[in-house]
Formats: C-alpha cells, sequence, structure tokens
C-alpha cells in the first residue's frame, strides 16, 4: 500500500520582483519568493490581523455612544 498523498515532493516557489524609480538618485527595487504553504499562512495572518481590528473599531465605536 502506498503512502502517497498526491503533494509534490519539493515545494512550489512563488517569484515577484518590483523596481521603482522615483528620480535619478532614488530606486527602489525588491525580489520575493514564497512557497504556496507560506502564502496561505500569511494570508491567514492578514485576514486575521483585519478581522480582529474590525472587531476593536467597532467595540470602540460602541464605548464612544455611551
Amino acid at each position: 500500500m502506498s503512502k502517497d498523498v498526491g503533494f509534490p515532493a519539493t515545494a512550489e516557489h512563488h517569484c515577484a520582483e518590483v523596481s521603482v524609480t522615483l528620480s535619478k538618485r532614488v530606486s527602489f527595487s525588491a525580489k520575493a519568493e514564497i512557497t504556496s504553504g507560506g502564502l496561505l499562512a500569511i494570508a491567514t495572518l492578514v485576514s486575521s490581523i483585519l478581522l480582529s481590528t474590525a472587531v476593536l473599531v467597532s467595540v470602540a465605536g460602541r464605548q464612544t455612544r455611551r
């Protein structure tokens, strides 16, 4: 019986690069490389932060109305 669950042996990497030039003296460049699991982890963290911020704003709004 094989224990192959269908996942690849190595994680797939996603790459992104960006370069921004503001003037002759000022320019920025960045490169990011991430796996699918890392991307999912970041998405989960961002969504939980946004959800908790919305709850805090809602509670703070209720306190000022009283």
